[in-house]
């Protein structure tokens, strides 16, 4: 075992290290369930190449980029929820709560709606949709650190501000459904209810290098979030900027947002789930509840895409709708525990 890895093993608690059976075992079981079902030999065959050119082809070019999907996309839905939640010291700061999720989807919304044709094509590349995303992501986020810096009432007029933008986004998509043609109604419901059924390789490769990009950017900020725990004073005072590291965590929440929208929708709620379940399975040190956390994002929104594929088949319903039922009672059981 390398140095790296001793060091890890000592920072994770035991209790961490179930996490990569279970996404192993969720990534199996995404390749092999489905209207076709695979049994595992026949995955590993698939996997292997020695398989049948059918299994391989439903393997490789259907389920594939759709299992990956989904962890690429709760991943970093997970994480944007832990930088914003250390960044503002709220624990019911998350992507969906803080109107961020509404403004991305927004955003694609709006590409959408200006971008097709009467084939459902768009009439400029697809490359522009998470630029769009991240546009209408930042516009929200903006929006609400805004009010919330004019208006020190406390964290809970935070996740208020966050809310109300939120459903004035949600307002907007849905006047633009209504007022545009039927033919991009049909597009805007896929972003709306969230779904990773239509992913692709292009998607895959381009979420995953966003996400990648965000952990390199999110390294050197593990130490001044775990000091930003404490009031903004202290934290100046062991010498952390506090106005840049708060800066570069929700800038960095608001980019892993963005690119996981444009690609998979509006899945709400992973990225305030994610980060509570990830304390309680490492409850010590920064840097270990981040990685934590990007695993319990990808397990909850690959557990919920094959939910979504099993609870009513052959019918499959979106993605986005298994996740906002697990999400939802979480929201309410943390307010209800913090109404004192």
């Amino acid at each position: 075992m390398t140095g790296a890895a001793l060091l890890l093993r000592r920072r994770l608690p035991s209790a961490a290290w179930v996490l990569p059976p279970i996404l192993a075992a969720l990534f199996l079981m995404g390749l092999g369930l489905g209207a076709s079902f695979l049994p595992p030999d026949r995955v590993f065959a698939a996997l292997t190449g020695t398989g049948v050119r059918s299994d391989g082809i439903i393997v490789w070019n259907l389920r594939m980029p759709r299992v990956l999907m989904a962890m690429l996309a709760g991943g970093a839905l997970g994480l944007a929820g832990f930088l914003l939640q250390r960044a503002t010291r709220n624990p019911l700061a998350a992507p969906a709560t803080l109107g961020i999720v509404d403004g991305a989807a927004l955003g694609v919304l709006t590409f959408l709606w200006a971008f097709s044709d009467e084939a459902n094509a768009l009439t400029v590349p697809i490359l522009w949709q998470p630029a769009a995303a991240a546009a209408g992501a930042l516009i929200f986020a903006a929006a609400v650190a805004w009010l919330a810096r004019r208006d020190l009432g406390g964290p809970l007029r935070l996740i208020l501000y966050g809310i109300a933008l939120g459903a004035l986004a949600d307002a907007l998509v849905t006047l633009m459904m209504v007022a545009g043609p039927v033919y991009r109604a049909g597009q805007a419901l896929i972003w709306l209810a969230g779904s990773v059924h239509t992913a692709s390789w292009f998607e895959v490769t381009l979420l995953s290098s966003v996400v990648a990009v965000a952990l390199v950017g999110a390294v050197p900020l593990m130490r001044p979030l775990d000091n930003l725990r404490c009031d903004d004073a202290t934290a100046a005072a062991q010498g952390v900027n506090v106005m840049l590291t708060r800066g570069a965590a929700i800038g960095l929440a608001v980019l892993l947002t963005a690119a996981a929208v444009s690609v998979a929708g509006g899945i709400g709620f992973v990225g305030l789930v994610a980060p509570h379940l990830a304390r309680r399975i490492a409850p010590s040190g920064t840097g270990a509840q981040a990685l934590t956390t990007l695993g319990c994002g990808a397990g909850i929104v690959a557990a919920a895409d094959i939910l979504a594929r099993l609870a009513f088949a052959p019918l499959e319903i979106p993605t986005g709708a298994v996740t906002a039922m697990i999400g939802v009672p979480v929201l309410l059981l943390l307010l209800l525990r913090g109404r004192g």
